[in-house]
């Protein structure tokens, strides 16, 4: 039964894409994030809807009349800088026969990325794009904070097999990076209820993140609540919530819970840690000896390359940090590419929320740059201790942070046309 609403749903879209293309933009989103086919059990789970989606949508940009205008901003910029870097580095991969699959699944991405940027072009639409993203990633934070409730914690929560976010790991990353998106459509919301409901949302996906049992997540989200306060309205009544909520949280955990995440400052007694502490040593060592191209995609998985540069060769991991994965990818330029463009981004939220905050109708671009950075603050952190350097949810904030940029551009040059506009005689 779910397969058969799924693909119904899909395929009973495609014609709305075709006449409005940004339709094509949530739905693949909402196939990209909630993943609905993988949670079914029949032939959905393995039909290609992202990739029949993604074309009606370019098909559909083709054909319409939609302006077909990349908004060009500091951070485009970087962002085509890194994606050619990308393309370079995979020319002269160690492993190539790994690295070239991993390119075409990046460029995917970017693709839609791009399309975001073309489509998504109005307040409206930028909106829906968030509340599709938070609902369809929250849906596993409600299920698995449930889920944690009556397990007693004792079980891990995972996400939707087969997917970027199938591991706990990468479930409690994108967990993290949610939750900000939900307290941002409820500072938004007008109706009692649905502040109500969204708050609850985000008390269950916290708690999901617990029962995730990633180390790297729980770091993670120290951080992201601490900033998510900070940056938020009403913080008096956000703190006494969230810090209720995590210490009931808290001390629901199970012992082994506690024990796991204990073993934090015990890195040196910790095969997973000393195997992660070997995977960043490669990747350094392996960037000094080819500071612009690095290894390309997959470099960690090739052995031979693997025994050349790693302080212990036997020990052979991925680079379970953003940072490494990179880095050793893409050499040091590369990396240095990747730092510029979420730096630039986080600059740019600091500077749109400064600059609006004091505006009633722009307070929306405000409270909305600051939870964008409040989740790439959750990436920045989580994100050092997981391999998730090309996540299509971070390229997707970075696409509305773009967005945001420009439509508060349009505003500021419609107001200055206004203002020096001559006034009819006699005003």
């Amino acid at each position: 039964m779910r397969d058969l609403l799924v693909t119904l749903a899909v395929f009973g879209s495609l014609p709305a894409i075709f006449f409005q293309p940004y339709i094509g933009v949530l739905v693949w989103s909402w196939l990209g994030y909630m993943n609905p086919h993988r949670i079914s059990w029949g032939f959905a789970t393995t039909m290609p809807f992202a990739e029949i989606v993604a074309i009606t949508t370019l098909v559909a940009l083709v054909l319409s009349k939609e302006p077909k205008r990349i908004p060009w901003t500091r951070e485009t910029v970087l962002l085509v800088l890194f994606i050619l870097w990308m393309c370079l580095t995979t020319f002269f991969a160690l492993t190539p026969d790994l690295a070239w699959p991993q390119l075409e699944k990046v460029l995917k991405i970017q693709v839609m990325t791009f399309v975001t940027l073309m489509l998504m072009t109005s307040r409206r639409r930028l909106e829906l794009l968030v509340w599709v993203i938070a609902l369809s990633l929250a849906f596993y934070g409600v299920k698995g904070g449930l889920f944690t409730l009556l397990q007693g914690g004792i079980h891990r929560v995972y996400g939707p097999p087969g997917t970027f976010i199938g591991g706990n790991n990468e479930i409690g990353l994108a967990l993290i990076m949610t939750v900000p998106l939900l307290r941002y459509l409820q500072l938004q919301a007008t109706q009692r209820w649905l502040r109500w409901a969204l708050g609850i949302a985000m008390v269950l996906t916290l708690l999901s993140i617990l029962g995730t049992q990633s180390r790297g997540a729980f770091l993670g989200l120290a951080a992201m609540v601490l900033l998510l306060i900070w940056k938020s309205r009403r913080r008096v009544l956000l703190t006494v919530v969230l810090g209720a909520s995590l210490a009931a949280g808290y001390q629901f955990m199970p012992e082994s819970w506690h024990e796991r995440m204990a073993s934090i400052t015990q890195y040196q007694e910790d095969k997973s840690a000393q195997g992660r502490l070997n995977a960043w040593g490669f990747a350094w060592n392996l960037a000094k000896d080819r500071p612009l191209l690095g290894g390309g995609y997959n470099v960690f998985l090739n052995p031979e390359v693997f025994a050349r540069y790693a302080p212990d060769p036997s020990n052979v991991r991925d680079a379970h940090s953003i940072y490494f994965e990179v880095m050793g990818e893409h050499g040091l330029v590369g990396f240095g590419l990747f730092m510029a463009l979420w730096i630039s981004a986080w600059r740019t939220c600091g500077r749109l929320a400064r600059e609006v905050s004091s505006d009633p109708e722009k307070v929306w671009i405000s409270d909305l740059a600051r939870m964008i950075q409040v989740s790439l603050t959750g990436y920045a952190v989580g994100g050092a201790f997981l391999g998730l350097a090309y996540f299509d949810l971070a390229y997707h904030l970075l696409a509305i942070v773009i967005l945001l940029k420009v439509l508060h551009r349009q505003e500021v040059l419609a107001e200055a046309s206004t203002a020096t506009r001559p006034q009819p005689a006699g005003t």
